[in-house]
């Protein structure tokens, strides 16, 4: 209790809005910090009427995703279509997402929590703006207008990086999908509902190969960080990490 209590005043010392709205990525490992404590602490940094938002993204769900590729690396047809056969359907309520981190996957099993319905980049969260900010996740929109970011863009949500960079943040695919009027497209396959029952859908190409080079250049005044269990933790507001990084992209893009 006495580190969950230390873990709250260190967030609130950061800069965490009482009340607000917050958008988390962490990395967890080595640290010595239990999820538990830390999920608790971001609540009472927030309060009562704050909303605590993380990814809870599936990119195994899918034979066209890159961890899909590693998962059927060196096998043969017959041992990849079998493979293929067996992989379970997205569940929001059941379907782990532990590729995102323990925390992640706290905030997702904690009684209360609410998850939006894509089949592979959903969002789970607390508190009591939850239910609003990730409803109608279209199907077929990853992170770009019909996913929870623009919800959450439009809340003036923040954005906390708990020791990982700005490679980790997912609302840099929102100024993507804001970048250009007509995003090239790619196919996406996933499974949803039953085993076998795939579906199919375009969608735009997401591409994260940057987002550490534009984090680089954020403007020192938008953005506060300090040391968490021995690595920085950083936080800015969604709506200028947005701007800031629909701005380059759209120089680089266009």
């Amino acid at each position: 209790m006495a580190e969950a209590a230390g873990l709250a005043r260190a967030f609130a010392a950061l800069g965490l809005r009482r009340g607000g709205v917050l958008l988390v990525h962490a990395s967890l490992g080595g640290t010595g910090l239990r999820d538990s404590e830390v999920c608790g602490a971001l609540l009472d940094a927030l309060g009562p009427d704050g909303t605590l938002v993380v990814p809870a993204f599936t990119p195994e769900n899918s034979d066209t995703s890159r961890a899909h590729h590693r998962a059927t690396a060196g096998l043969n047809d017959r041992d990849r279509a079998a493979f293929r056969a067996a992989m379970p359907p997205f569940e929001p309520d059941v379907t782990s997402c532990l590729s995102m981190g323990v925390l992640a996957e706290r905030v997702r099993t904690t009684p209360g929590a609410v998850r939006s319905g894509h089949p592979q980049t959903s969002f789970a969260a607390l508190g009591p703006r939850a239910a609003d900010l990730l409803a109608d996740h279209h199907p077929h929109c990853h992170l770009g207008e019909r996913s929870p970011l623009s919800r959450l863009y439009a809340a003036d949500a923040q954005i906390l990086l708990l020791r990982v960079g700005f490679e980790a943040c997912s609302a840099f695919h929102l100024a993507e999908c804001r970048s250009t009027p007509l995003p090239a497209l790619r196919a996406y396959r996933c499974v949803i509902g039953r085993k076998g029952n795939w579906t199919a859908y375009q969608d735009a190409v997401l591409d994260d190969s940057d987002f550490g080079a534009i984090g680089a250049e954020l403007p020192g005044d938008l953005l506060t960080e300090q040391d968490v269990a021995g690595r920085p933790a950083k936080l800015i507001g969604m709506k200028e990490a947005v701007d800031h990084a629909l701005v380059i992209m759209s120089g680089f893009r266009r």
